[in-house]
């Protein structure tokens, strides 16, 4: 008889069953990710971390790079680059696509979990993680692994995550009414973009794997925050609104000046 599974094991499994058919499709499917507006934004933020580094000798770790949206970037900056995934397939385009990268040893690629994953203490300059978090068995205690890999005078970015208000109703009623129509609009707005270009996208199941992407478990900023306090010379969270259509959304501006900002991300100095 099978052994039942530890949740920990179920998020593993449901994290590679989803990115083992995402793959080949992700950056497409993920308009809130790649589109010119997010993408615009990571470089700039990622430029900011990185100048907060002290005595930069550009070693970085990628951890859950997926299709590199961040590995490239810190690549085209001229960072010697650790990207991690669990997922085969992800790993498999990585290495695709950076492949003289790995050749000349700026990059190398390990397909392993993030609590398998071990370096040395004080390894790397800069430690990033995109919309990772909501998908660990225990993000808490994975910033804590990750914080040992970091070097003093090093930065860790996370991003991507569910702000505190994500999951909050809107004070005034124009703003609770305009966040439930932006909220739904944008998947409908996608899907029609899906349909005039001819892609057939199933439904998926994100359950398991968006664990921490719940509004009966959502992520804990304070905790976050907590774990910072201790072996860090800074922490700061900040907020925002996310643009997630590949087309333009006239919507999502009356979404900015009327709600409070639905995403994260943390810049955390050691």
């Amino acid at each position: 008889m099978q052994a039942t599974l530890t949740l920990r094991e179920k998020i593993h499994q449901a994290n590679i069953s989803v990115h083992r058919f995402e793959a080949k499709y992700y950056e497409l499917l993920h308009p809130e990710v790649y589109s010119r507006q997010e993408q615009k934004r990571i470089s700039s933020v990622l430029k900011l971390a990185t100048k907060l580094v002290e005595n930069n000798q550009k070693k970085a770790l990628d951890v859950g790079a997926g299709t590199g949206n961040l590995t490239g970037k810190l690549l085209g900056m001229g960072y010697r680059v650790t990207a991690t995934d669990i997922s085969t397939e992800m790993c498999d385009i990585l290495r695709k696509k950076y492949s003289d990268h790995l050749k000349n040893g700026q990059l190398r690629v390990i397909n392993s979990p993030i609590e398998e994953i071990s370096f040395e203490k004080n390894e790397f300059d800069l430690i990033t993680c995109y919309s990772v978090l909501h998908h660990l068995p225990d993000y808490l205690g994975a910033i804590q692994t990750l914080s040992a890999f970091l070097k003093k005078g090093g930065v860790i970015y996370i991003d991507h995550e569910a702000s505190p208000y994500y999951w909050k109703n809107e004070p005034s009623g124009l703003a609770s009414f305009v966040k439930d129509i932006y909220f739904h609009s944008s998947p409908m707005v996608n899907s029609v973009y899906f349909q005039i270009i001819g892609l057939n996208v199933p439904q998926i199941d994100y359950t398991l794997s968006d664990y921490w992407h719940k509004k009966e478990h959502a992520i804990d900023h304070k905790s976050i925050e907590s774990v910072f306090r201790s072996g860090f010379e800074f922490s700061k969270r900040t907020d925002y609104h996310l643009n997630g259509t590949w087309i333009i959304n006239p919507l999502f501006y009356v979404y900015r000046f009327t709600c409070k900002p639905e995403m994260s991300y943390w810049i955390a100095k050691k």
